[in-house]
């Protein structure tokens, strides 16, 4: 048991392309799964699988069928992050698309829960440590104007991990799992943010403001932090947590 084992959503780019590239530097085994391959990771060796995660149950399912395939006992530790989300329309709950929020719940919530399913149902008796880092959100934990589908996504992931905690307490060798907010990212998203119409996202000045003083991480220091955090011996302690939370 030397081997460890990653599986990443989102990793095409952003902070998921920097998770991606530090994890391959300390010679874990990576599975990607993004609607877009990355051949960066292509020549670093990554395994990529190009999926929509709107069609979460499909991808769930691929999963668990490739898990039950492995060795267990080859595996030091078994690690999924589910990273990837989108932010629907930045526009009043009123005015929203129901596709649009649909496909929002659908990638940032419902297939976090069904690759969680799967991944932790597949690897129930692997023997080594077994960890679920769902990237979240201060607009989880905060209300926005305009975001209705994202922060309701990330509220949802956050809660289903204080349940997911409870479940895996009781296991033996449950897994440590855990909510992360990641701080704020200089990233496409905040792009898209900070680029929208003022008139139908109020928070358009703020997000501009933290990008025009130099407030934002960089995705790859961003990727260093949740890393860092994951690492931690007290991994799981708490369910929801800020990688700005002391140790």
């Amino acid at each position: 048991m030397t081997q460890h084992l990653t599986i990443l959503t989102g990793a095409s780019r952003g902070m998921g392309l920097g998770l991606a590239r530090q994890l391959l530097r300390e010679g874990q085994q990576l599975l990607c799964i993004s609607r877009q391959a990355n051949a960066e990771l292509a020549v670093a060796g990554c395994t990529q699988w190009q999926a929509d995660l709107a069609d979460g149950g499909r991808v769930a399912a691929r999963l668990a069928d490739w898990l039950a395939q492995q060795d267990a006992a080859q595996w030091a530790s078994a690690t999924l992050i589910n990273n990837a989300g989108v932010i629907p329309a930045l526009v009043p709950l009123s005015a929203a698309d129901p596709a649009d929020l649909a496909h929002a719940l659908r990638v940032g919530l419902e297939a976090p829960m069904q690759l969680t399913a799967a991944f932790l149902g597949a690897t129930t008796r692997w023997p080594g440590q077994r960890r679920v880092l769902n990237i979240s959100s201060g607009l989880g934990r905060r209300a926005m104007a305009a975001q209705a589908g994202y922060c309701a996504a990330k509220a949802g992931m956050d809660h289903f991990t204080r349940c997911l905690a409870l479940d895996e307490a009781a296991r033996p060798n449950g897994a440590k799992v855990c909510s992360l907010a990641p701080g704020v990212i200089d990233t496409e998203m905040q792009q898209q943010l900070r680029s929208a119409d003022r008139g139908s996202f109020p928070d358009q000045g703020n997000f501009a403001q933290l990008h025009s003083s130099g407030q934002l991480t960089s995705p790859d220091e961003a990727a260093t932090r949740v890393l860092a955090y994951l690492a931690r011996p007290n991994f799981g302690a708490n369910p929801v947590a800020d990688v700005r939370d002391p140790a």
